[in-house]
């Protein structure tokens, strides 16, 4: 039997696209729960822990709502795990450019508060703000331990690569946590104050320097 779907009972009712488009992820939390599960499956617990100021609540209703759109499906884990976690369905994983674009576009605001981040922030970040120009003729992978967590940065040739999992060979290993590392690709922070903040670099320290210039920041929109 077709599981029936169903929407948000608050619409638009307007047959513009972008229109539908607000029904299904325009809600308050919404897109920033798409946003974290971008990194993969997550448990309830993590999204509470990543989306400061959230209350379970408003959680579980964001996720059902996104369940019954679409955008997310639940998946329950084997034995010993035995536990449902939320994952993007490949339509939810669509929307990736689409917080990409609207996080350059944010970063223009000259309003854009200097409040901590996630570390699917960092990582979506790291993809929205990648300079090409600056990454022309540069290969090499940079290993990233935050936390418990673990990615591999690769560049080539004008293209940057993001993903979970620990590298075969890396130029240079930064250890840090989501804050320092994303004052020092998006904040301007110096890499020896950022070393004074506890990040730790093992390997190439050229490739250290040179990792944050791959990444500019839009100009902010002068009022």
């Amino acid at each position: 039997m077709a599981v029936q779907r169903t929407t948000p009972t608050r619409r638009y009712d307007d047959g513009c696209a972008a229109a539908h488009a607000l029904d299904l992820v325009g809600e308050r939390w919404a897109l920033l729960v798409v946003r974290e599960l971008l990194l993969g499956p997550r448990r309830f617990s993590d999204l509470r822990a990543e989306l400061r100021g959230i209350s379970p609540n408003v959680l579980s209703q964001r996720l059902k709502d996104l369940e019954d759109t679409g955008v997310v499906v639940r998946e329950e884990l084997p034995p010993p795990a035995a536990r449902s976690v939320y994952a993007l369905s490949a339509w939810g994983r669509e929307l990736e450019p689409v917080l990409q674009h609207l996080g350059r576009w944010g970063a223009r605001s000259p309003d854009k508060p200097q409040a901590p981040i996630s570390l699917a922030t960092l990582v979506t970040a790291m993809k929205t703000m990648f300079h090409p120009p600056a990454a022309q003729g540069v290969r090499g992978t940079v290993a990233l331990r935050i936390g418990h967590e673990r990615f591999q940065v690769r560049v080539s040739d004008g293209e940057l690569d993001v993903r979970r999992g620990v590298p075969e060979r890396a130029d240079v290993t930064l250890t840090g946590d989501v804050q320092t590392l994303g004052g020092l690709c998006f904040g301007g922070l110096p890499l020896a104050q950022a070393e004074a903040g506890g990040l730790r670099i093992e390997g190439d320290r050229e490739w250290a320097e040179r990792f944050p210039t791959l990444f500019q920041m839009p100009d902010v929109v002068q009022r």
